[in-house]
Parts: structure tokens; C-alpha cells; sequence
């Protein structure tokens, strides 16, 4: 009886292992590949319980979903002689699992293939084009700090006639013509994650920059000088103005003066002309002699008149 139930546990344990061997479960996440003997049978990609034969056929699994991929920067001389570093980044799947099985077998090895087609895809289209095509997508106006550097812009004259996103699907399609067909990988995306010149250049950028600010403050210094020759000048001017207006006005105002004061003389010398011209006469007087004046006159002149009338006291008259 012991031994009858040991042979119906051992047999039910071998079918339970058979069963287990001969049943398979394919995800929604995943599609399978059947190999016998490591060769490819057939291929599942529609989730459910599947049958295979035990122990002589194998399951491989690969990923349905959206896969990742990561770039390192590529060094890439554009068209126009500019060493530029090219960061990228990827979206892939696999579209032919017994393809991608026969040509690669894992999704390690397939991270590999895409290092080396995706990359040389970047090189070769980002060489074939001008700095600007990659950097720019249209032909936006830019907005910059200074109204120089904006015009330093337009003088350029920069046209873009593809534009980076044009340029980034040349990429994607160049790549994934040789994914497909090669490897059963679909190539879903490609994008730049950044473009940045290589280290060797960026200290001739900053000295390029450098010397376009350098300009631009000559430029703002020599305005400046200019302006400030136009203020002094104009200041002077001003001050001239001012000047001459003041001298004239002076003149003017002593004009008058010296006419009212003739007016007066002359209403003085109409009322009193004796008067008015002894006085007159003293005025010369004071302003003609000192302690070393000589005089030799003759006793019929204006001048002596008053000399000859007056008499010093004690002093006798000349004979």
C-alpha cells in the first residue's frame, strides 16, 4: 500500500514537471522567442498560456515596451570648421524579436548596435551641415541684452534653410534604416540633449566674446566722448552767449548812464554854465597835476583863467 502511493506521488510529481516544462506564460510586457537545440522555432507576441515541447524547446524573452537609450557626446567638425561636442538620446524597441534573436540574442548587445549606428548617423549628417542649421530651428529673431550685440546679429545675416528638428529626423531615419532591416529594432525617437564645443575651443569662444564686449565698450566710450564734446561745446556756446548778452546789456545800461549823465551836465551847464565850468576846470585840474607837473601856459588860455583870478593870500601879484 506504502509503496503503491510512493509510485502515485512519484508519477504525479513527474507530470507536474512535464506540465511545468511544457507550458510557458508570455506577458503583456514581453514576446517570446521558441528555440529547440538553440535554433529559433517560432516567435509569440500575443500574452497568454502557451504549449512547448518539454525539455527540448527553450523560451527566450525580450521586451515589448519603449526602451532606452543613452549616447555618449560625439566630437563632430561641422561644415563650417566648428568643433562642437553632440550629446544625443533614444527611443527604441524591438519590432522582429526573431530577427533581433538571430542577429544580436540580447538587449545588451542591441545597446551596443545602437551605440556605434547611431552615433556614426550623428556624425555623418551634423558634418554635412553649418553650426547654425544644428543650433537653430528657425529663423526666429533672437533677443539679446544689448542693442550691439543684437546688431552684430544681423549683420551676420543668418538664414536657415533646414533647421535642427529637419536635421534630428535625418538622423532618426538614416539610423533606422539599418536598425530595421539588420537587427528587427525600430527606431521610435532621436533628439540632442545638448551641443557644446569641445573643450580645446571654448577658451577661443571666450576670447572671441571677450573682444565683442571689448568692442562694444569702445564703442560706448567713444560715444561717450562725443557726447561730452557736444555738451562742452554747447556749454561754451551757451557761456558766449550768455557773455555777450551780458556785455551788451553792460554796454547798454552804461550808455544810458552816460546820457542821463549828459542830460544832467547839460541842464546843469544850461542853468549855471559859470558854475558848470569851474567845475569842470577843477576836475581837469585834479586829474592833470601832481607834486612833479610843469606847466608853462600863456595868460589868454581857458585853462588859466581861474590860476590867474585866484590869489594865494600873502602873496603878492606878479608885475
Amino acid at each position: 500500500m506504502k509503496k503503491t502511493i510512493i509510485i502515485i506521488l512519484i508519477c504525479v510529481a513527474v507530470v507536474l514537471i512535464c506540465l511545468k516544462a511544457s507550458l510557458y506564460v508570455v506577458d503583456v510586457r514581453v514576446q517570446a522567442v521558441v528555440t529547440q537545440f538553440g535554433k529559433p522555432v517560432r516567435t509569440v507576441a500575443v500574452p497568454g498560456l502557451y504549449a512547448k515541447t518539454p525539455f527540448i524547446q527553450e523560451i527566450r524573452y525580450f521586451d515589448k515596451r519603449l526602451l532606452e537609450w543613452d549616447g555618449e557626446p560625439s566630437d563632430i567638425l561641422t561644415r563650417d570648421k566648428e568643433n562642437i561636442g553632440v550629446g544625443t538620446w533614444a527611443r527604441w524597441k524591438i519590432s522582429d524579436s526573431l530577427k533581433f534573436y538571430t542577429s544580436l540574442g540580447s538587449e545588451e548587445r542591441g545597446q551596443r548596435v545602437l551605440d556605434e549606428v547611431i552615433e556614426s548617423a550623428v556624425k555623418n549628417v551634423v558634418s554635412a551641415y553649418p553650426l547654425k542649421e544644428v543650433l537653430r530651428n528657425t529663423n526666429r529673431k533672437l533677443e539679446y541684452t544689448t542693442k550691439e550685440l543684437e546688431e552684430a546679429e544681423d549683420a551676420k545675416k543668418v538664414l536657415i534653410n533646414l533647421g535642427r528638428d529637419k536635421i534630428v529626423e535625418e538622423i532618426r531615419k538614416m539610423a533606422a534604416r539599418a536598425l530595421q532591416e539588420r537587427y528587427g529594432i525600430e527606431l521610435v525617437d532621436v533628439r540632442i540633449k545638448y551641443i557644446n564645443y569641445v573643450e580645446a575651443v571654448i577658451p577661443k569662444i571666450y576670447d572671441r566674446m571677450r573682444s565683442e564686449r571689448i568692442r562694444i565698450a569702445n564703442k560706448y566710450e567713444s560715444e561717450g566722448r562725443r557726447e561730452e564734446a557736444e555738451i562742452l561745446g554747447s556749454m561754451k556756446r551757451e557761456l558766449e552767449r550768455i557773455e555777450s548778452e551780458g556785455y551788451r546789456t553792460a554796454e547798454e545800461t552804461k550808455g544810458m548812464a552816460d546820457a542821463e549823465a549828459l542830460r544832467i551836465y547839460a541842464e546843469a551847464y544850461q542853468k549855471a554854465p559859470e558854475f558848470y565850468s569851474f567845475i569842470k576846470t577843477l576836475e581837469t585840474y585834479e586829474a592833470t597835476f601832481n607834486t612833479q607837473t610843469h606847466l608853462i601856459l600863456t595868460t589868454d588860455g581857458d585853462y588859466f583863467k581861474y590860476l590867474k583870478s585866484f590869489e594865494l593870500e600873502g602873496v603878492p601879484e606878479p608885475k
